[in-house]
Formats: C-alpha cells, sequence, structure tokens
C-alpha cells in the first residue's frame, strides 16, 4: 500500500450505523476508509424535531469513534449536500473505489446509481425488497397475516416445526385491552447522561429545529442500544402485550419497546431483537402472547412496511385517493394550542420525546387528519421530520396506506376513520376534555364525532362501495341531523386551519 488510492471507501449513511451490514461487514482497516457526510441541505430542508436531528447525528458521531476504535481511518464530514460531500471525499483521497450498502430510501438509490457508486446487498432486514417482491408476485391482495405466517415459517421464530408454537398463529384478541383504570404497572425507560458529544452536536443544529431538547430517554451508541434492548425483554417485554392499542394520561411509554428508533438507524437488528424475544420466551419469562405481539410488530408489520415501500415506489408517494388538500394543522407543528384533550396529550408528548406509540399516531393523529382533509403527502413530511424513528419508508406506508387511506385500499381494506367513542373506549382521555364524545352538533361537540360522520357523508360514493365501511355510511344517511353535522363540520374544519380548535 504507497498512497490513499490504495484504500477502497465505504460511505456509510446515517441509518446504517453497524459493523455488520452491508458493505461494511467485510471491511477492514488494511482495506478501506470510511466515509459519513453530515449533509447541512437536510438539516435545513425540513423543521426537524430537535430531538430526531440530534439523535441521528450523535448517533453517526459516536460511530465514528467506535470505527476509529476499531482501525479505521475515518472521514467524517459537513457538507452543503451528500453528493458534495462524497465529491469532497474523492477529490482528496482518490479511492480505488466507493462502496455503499443499498440505501434505505429510493431517492438514496438513484443518487448511487447517479454517481457509479458499488452499491452491496442490504441485510438490514430479514426480509430483502426483492424477496418481498417475489412473495407478493401474482397475489391479488397483500395481507400482512400471510406475510406474516410466511416469514415466521422461514425464520423460525416462535414455531414447533411446521406448525405455531401452541397451535396459534395471532394472540390480538388478547392484546387489545382496554387500559387499566388505577394501576400504573409499566416500568420506566432508561435514561443516558448527555455529554459533550450530545452538546456539540445541539450547537451544530440549525434554528429550524422545535422540540425540547433531549434529557437522555433516546440512546444514541450500541452499547446503549443494547441495554435498552435487555431492559425492554427483561422488564417491560412481560408486560406489553394487553395493551398495546391503549392510551393513557399518566404514561406515555406504557409497554412499548421504545427499540424502533434503533432498529431503524442500524443501532439494533431486526434478528438479535427478535432473537432476544424467543429466548425469554423459551426460558418461561414471558407469556406466548406477549412474545408473539411483539415479534409480529417486527417480522411482520415492519419488514411488510419495508417490503411495499420499494413494491410501490416512487408512484406511491403522490397518491391521492381521497383528494386531501388541506395543509397539516397548526397545533401539529407546535403553533397553536387546542382543547382537544387527546391531541393536546399527544402533542405535548410528541414535543417533549419526538414519539408517541401506533395507536396515537393511527388513531389520534392520523385520523384528525384524514377526518380533516389534510394533504397525505404533507402529512407524511411530518410525521417524518417529527417522530424520533422517522424515515421516508417507513412513514410513506404507515401515513399514505394506513392513516390517511390515501391509496384507496391498497394496503388497508378500510379508512381507520373514528368518533370519539373509539378514543373512549382506548384511553382516559375523554374523562379531560372540555368536548363532549357524543356530540355531533353544538359548540361542546367532539371534533372526531363531529368530523367522523361528515368524513362519512363527504366521501358517500367512494366508501358506499366499500363492505367493510357500506354499514356505517348508510347508517350516516339515516341521521336526522346530517345537515347540522356538515354545517358544524365546516366550522371545525376552519377553526383547525386557523389553530383556534
Amino acid at each position: 500500500m504507497t498512497g490513499p488510492s490504495a484504500l477502497r471507501t465505504v460511505w456509510v449513511f446515517g441509518d446504517q450505523l453497524n459493523r455488520e451490514l452491508g458493505a461494511l461487514r467485510e471491511a477492514t482497516p488494511e482495506s478501506h476508509r470510511v466515509l459519513l457526510v453530515e449533509s447541512t441541505a437536510k438539516l435545513t430542508g425540513k423543521r426537524w424535531h430537535r430531538q430526531r436531528a440530534h439523535f441521528v447525528i450523535t448517533a453517526m458521531r459516536r460511530f465514528a469513534d467506535e470505527l476509529r476504535t476499531a482501525g479505521f481511518e475515518v472521514d467524517q464530514r459537513r457538507a452543503t449536500s451528500l453528493r458534495a460531500g462524497y465529491h469532497a471525499h474523492v477529490a482528496e483521497f482518490a479511492p480505488g473505489a466507493v462502496e455503499a450498502t443499498e440505501p434505505a430510501s429510493w431517492d438514496g438509490a438513484a443518487m448511487l446509481r447517479d454517481l457509479g457508486v458499488d452499491v452491496v446487498r442490504s441485510n438490514q432486514f430479514l426480509c430483502h425488497y426483492d424477496d418481498f417482491a417475489d412473495w407478493a408476485a401474482g397475489r391479488k391482495r397483500l395481507k400482512m397475516e400471510d406475510f406474516y405466517r410466511w416469514q415466521r415459517g422461514r425464520l423460525g421464530y416462535l414455531m414447533d416445526g411446521d406448525e405455531p408454537t401452541t397451535g396459534r398463529w395471532n394472540y390480538d384478541d388478547e392484546n387489545r385491552r382496554r387500559p387499566p383504570k388505577t394501576e400504573t404497572p409499566w416500568s420506566a425507560p432508561q435514561q443516558s447522561r448527555l455529554d459533550e458529544v450530545d452538546r456539540s452536536v445541539l450547537d451544530d443544529l440549525p434554528d429550524p429545529c422545535w422540540g425540547a431538547e433531549p434529557d437522555g430517554t433516546w440512546a444514541t451508541s450500541r452499547p446503549a442500544a443494547l441495554a435498552r434492548l435487555r431492559h425492554f425483554v427483561d422488564d417491560v417485554l412481560p408486560m406489553f402485550g394487553p395493551h398495546e392499542d391503549a392510551m393513557v394520561e399518566r404514561s406515555w411509554h406504557l409497554a412499548h419497546s421504545l427499540l424502533s428508533p434503533y432498529l431503524n438507524v442500524g443501532l439494533l437488528l431486526p434478528a438479535e431483537v427478535c432473537d432476544a424475544v424467543q429466548a425469554a420466551y423459551d426460558a418461561g419469562r414471558v407469556d406466548i402472547a406477549s412474545a408473539e405481539g411483539f415479534i409480529r410488530q417486527v417480522i411482520g408489520w415492519r419488514e411488510s412496511v419495508w417490503g411495499v415501500y420499494w413494491l410501490w415506489m416512487p408512484d406511491y408517494r403522490s397518491r391521492n385517493a381521497l383528494g386531501a388538500d388541506r395543509p397539516v394543522p397548526p397545533v401539529f407543528r407546535g403553533e397553536a394550542d387546542t382543547e382537544m384533550n387527546c391531541v393536546e396529550q399527544c402533542m405535548t408528548t410528541l414535543h417533549d420525546l419526538a414519539y408517541n406509540h401506533h395507536i396515537q399516531r393511527l388513531m389520534v393523529l392520523g385520523n384528525l387528519a384524514m377526518l380533516h382533509g389534510v394533504d397525505p403527502w404533507e402529512m407524511t413530511d411530518w410525521m417524518w421530520s417529527s417522530f424520533i424513528d422517522g424515515a421516508e419508508w417507513v412513514m410513506l406506508p404507515n401515513v399514505i396506506g394506513m392513516s390517511q387511506w390515501a391509496d384507496g385500499g391498497m394496503m388497508a381494506t378500510k379508512p381507520y376513520a373514528a368518533g370519539g367513542n373509539y378514543i373512549d373506549t382506548m384511553s382516559d382521555y375523554c374523562r379531560g376534555c372540555r368536548y363532549d364524545r357524543t356530540q355531533r352538533v353544538g359548540d361542546d361537540a367532539c371534533p372526531f364525532t363531529t368530523l367522523y360522520w361528515d368524513f362519512l357523508a363527504r366521501h358517500h360514493d367512494l366508501l358506499v362501495r366499500n363492505p367493510r365501511v357500506a354499514r356505517q355510511v348508510r347508517a350516516s344517511e339515516r341521521l336526522s341531523d346530517l345537515p347540522a353535522v356538515r354545517e358544524r363540520a365546516v366550522e371545525v374544519r376552519r377553526r383547525l386551519d386557523d389553530g383556534t380548535l
């Protein structure tokens, strides 16, 4: 080795922070240098939640230090864009070649093709998107349950030969209980102490960021992420199943794993997470309902979202079956307060921690946005920039397909629309709310209830043909006060837009 060009470069993106991933897996300090680029254009291109931006950049910088400790030469640079960082690196080091692991975004993949970077197949998921496409080929509907059972069989989690352990595939019924009224049995999340790396990153964040500064809730290194995994399996997983869909004022986390940020940037890998849960079940430390419910989320839901993102892009992000065109409400942007207690509870947690669990995202924030008629791409972009575990591949199917039904049923067979009664069933939010969930009209009427019936009427001709919601649509036809409901809905939507609701 006689000069800088003798080394190849592995270009590592901010969501690939693991030595076992793709191009980095076979790299050695003797053969490869590592490039990490912090893009100022990406930081200033969205109004990121402060903790979201801090999490990714801090994790990148700690990973760079980890690689240096392992003997790698690391070119860690800030640049106006990823492309600019790449070109500056090539100009300075003249590497023998540049390699990268397949990126997690459609646009990232296009950029690498354009630059002529050697791409290595990603192993960040348990089902590569090419394998998902093979599974999906020829199917009239892509049912997550079918994919999940296929995954269970091929991966061997909670299986006895070809059959599921205990003879059942699904424990959803056991995992949808209402929240307990008084007890708070959920273990508090672990905390990390902030250090000089955290402070330097916070100093580098641009002004457009919003939300509270980090308090140590979110780990930014692999050792700390592994500690969070152990805490979840030992102290939280036994409580995971029953109240997956519950929402309570006294606990923002309940028994959710809080591991998705680490999986999405590579600090944890899906196999090691599922292996830990399988081991806990095998040892008798967790029941089958909790173990199955969690593994389902990882190998079923998470991996199917990854698969359909690549299957349906790039056209998928422009889907808008309901013709929604309103802006994201000011209350979502932290620019207004609200008297809707459920929304206020979600937004307080989002401001403080860049987090809501899946039911808060789907049935409170997502549901309100769909009933209101928010542009689905604007909603996707907002969630992507606001949540600690945000990524385009995560948010597009979850928002376009699930919460906004903007794909017209490609992913979900019906819109996840609901009035105040659902929120009251699955939470304690309605008890402290100034609005009345049972009322459709009047100043005290719950905005969710008003907008739900207006939504069914507004999209009557489309939804009446859907067998899963046709009954509710027919019921809306029979409402004696439907004209008053529609009139009230106009006022509710105006006040949402104004930030005065």
